[in-house]
């Protein structure tokens, strides 16, 4: 099965390793990537466990699952990216995502900061 991310890769040879714990993403590029597939997968805790540390409290699972739950997810493009290679602690990844909830079609545009902190890449927010 094609990787929701985008990549044309196998989903578990793609996202599927980072879902499972078995790898962390390498790059603020992926991360983004494993967190649009997570959506469509309705892979929640991955969500929350990739969330940057101290936004954590704030996660509303259940806001999270709703939506993951009753979206049907039609494709992730990676705009820009901004730093966020192996090599950097910061980055950030402007993307659109495509889905319909019900009859009603989204197309979410956001520009994201990402942070690495202990070798781990985080999603910390929307940038205005």
């Amino acid at each position: 099965m094609p990787c929701p991310c985008g990549s044309q890769k196998d989903y578990e040879t793609c996202c599927g390793l980072f879902h499972s714990g078995f790898k962390t993403a390498q790059t603020a590029e992926l991360l983004m990537r494993s967190r649009y597939s997570a959506f469509v997968k309705q892979e929640i805790a991955y969500l929350k466990e990739t969330t940057w540390p101290a936004n954590q409290k704030h996660f509303d699972e259940a806001g999270y699952r709703e939506r993951a739950a009753n979206s049907i997810w039609l494709g992730l493009t990676i705009r820009e990216t901004d730093a966020g290679t192996v090599q950097d602690s910061r980055g950030t990844v402007r993307f659109t995502a495509k889905s319909m909830m019900g009859e009603h079609f989204s197309e979410q545009t956001e520009n994201s900061l990402f942070r690495k902190k202990n070798g781990r890449w985080y999603y910390v927010k929307a940038l205005g």
